[in-house]
C-alpha cells in the first residue's frame, strides 16, 4: 500500500458540510454538534436532507437519492473545505454507488470525517480518489458532544495536525509485540467484510496498518468475520494491527481470545485498548498515510501530518 494523497488542513473561517448518508439524525444533537462547530470558529452547513427519515426504512436518513445527492453537492460545492458526516448508522452502501466519481475528483482534494458505518465511504475515497480521510468523531454522536478529549484531538487534526503526529493508544495493551511501518486503513471490522466483492474493495493491503474496531457484534460473529476476512485473503501482507473499541461486543475477555486466535498467526504486531471508534473519548486516525505502529509503546507515529 502506498500512502494517499493529504487534503488540505482547515482555518478559522472555514466552510464545512454536515451530511447523513446512513442513519436518521436527532435534531437536538445535530444542533448542539454545529454550536461545538461555529465554537472553532467553523462555517457549517447543512445538508438539504439530513433531517429526512425514509418513508419505508425508518433506519435510514431520507432516500438513497437524496443521502447521496446531500454529499454530492457539498463535496462538489467550492466554497467547502470539508465534509463532516452527522452521524453512522446504516445506509452509506445504499448511496456510495450513486455519487458521481469524476465529479467528486474534479473538485480536488478535501477532508472527510465520520467512522462507523462511514467505512464504506472511507474504502470508496482511497479506491475511488486516493485521498486520506478521518475516521474521526461525528457531529451529532453523544460520545463526541460530551467528550472534551474526542473534541480537541478532532480540531487539533484538522487545525494543527503537526500537533498530532504521534497518537497514543488511551490502554494499549500488547497482544503481539514489535514495530511495523506501513500505511493505515481500516475502520469498522463488519463493514470492512461488506465491502468484499464491491468496486470499492481493494486490491490489496500489504504494507498496511490495519486499525479495526466494532459495536454490537458478539464474539462468534467476530469471529466469523475475521474467519472471512482471512480466507479471502484480504488480510495478506498485513504489517500490523490496533484494535480499537468493541463496545457491546460481548464478554471481553472471550473476544480476546478470539481476536488473539485469528490474528496472532499473522506474526505482525498487534496492541488492543488503543481508543479509535465507538468508545467514549475516541481519539481521530487518519487512513492513508504511512506511520510505524510500536506495540511495547502504545504508538502509531504518521510519517507525515494527516492533513497537508
Amino acid at each position: 500500500m502506498n500512502p494517499l494523497v493529504r487534503p488540505p488542513r482547515l482555518a478559522p473561517g472555514a466552510r464545512v458540510a454536515v451530511v447523513a448518508p446512513s442513519g436518521p439524525v436527532v435534531e437536538e444533537r445535530l444542533a448542539a454538534g454545529l454550536d461545538l462547530l461555529r465554537a472553532w470558529e467553523l462555517d457549517p452547513v447543512v445538508g438539504p436532507h439530513v433531517l429526512d427519515r425514509h418513508p419505508d426504512y425508518p433506519y435510514l436518513a431520507g432516500t438513497d437519492a437524496d443521502r447521496a445527492a446531500d454529499f454530492q453537492a457539498a463535496w462538489c460545492d467550492p466554497d467547502v473545505t470539508a465534509v463532516l458526516c452527522a452521524r453512522g448508522g446504516y445506509g452509506a452502501q445504499r448511496m456510495v454507488d450513486l455519487l458521481d466519481w469524476d465529479a467528486l475528483r474534479a473538485a480536488g482534494p478535501k477532508v472527510l470525517v465520520g467512522f462507523s458505518d462511514i467505512t464504506a465511504l472511507h474504502e470508496a475515497f482511497a479506491v475511488r480518489l486516493g485521498l486520506v480521510t478521518l475516521h474521526g468523531p461525528m457531529v451529532s454522536a453523544v460520545d463526541f458532544l460530551k467528550n472534551a478529549r474526542a473534541q480537541e484531538h478532532l480540531r487539533a487534526t484538522l487545525f494543527e495536525p503537526e500537533s498530532v503526529t504521534t497518537i497514543r493508544a488511551l490502554g494499549g495493551t500488547v497482544l503481539v509485540p514489535g514495530r511495523a511501518r506501513g500505511v493505515t486503513f481500516g475502520g469498522c471490522l463488519s463493514l470492512l467484510a461488506a465491502e468484499l466483492g464491491t468496486p470499492h474493495a481493494r486490491a490489496g493491503t500489504r504494507g498496511g496498518l490495519l486499525m479495526i474496531e466494532d459495536v454490537g457484534e458478539e464474539a462468534y460473529r467476530v469471529d466469523r468475520i475475521l474467519t472471512q476476512l482471512l480466507r479471502s485473503g484480504r488480510l495478506d501482507g498485513v504489517a500490523g494491527i490496533a484494535f480499537g473499541s468493541w463496545e457491546q461486543c460481548g464478554p471481553y475477555e472471550l473476544l480476546r481470545r478470539v481476536l488473539t486466535d485469528r490474528l496472532g498467526g499473522l506474526g505482525v504486531p498487534v496492541v488492543e485498548e488503543f481508543g479509535f471508534g465507538h468508545g467514549e473519548g475516541a481519539l481521530t486516525i487518519p487512513f492513508g498515510v504511512g506511520a510505524e505502529l510500536d506495540a511495547e509503546a502504545g504508538t502509531l507515529a504518521l510519517a507525515e501530518p494527516a492533513l497537508a
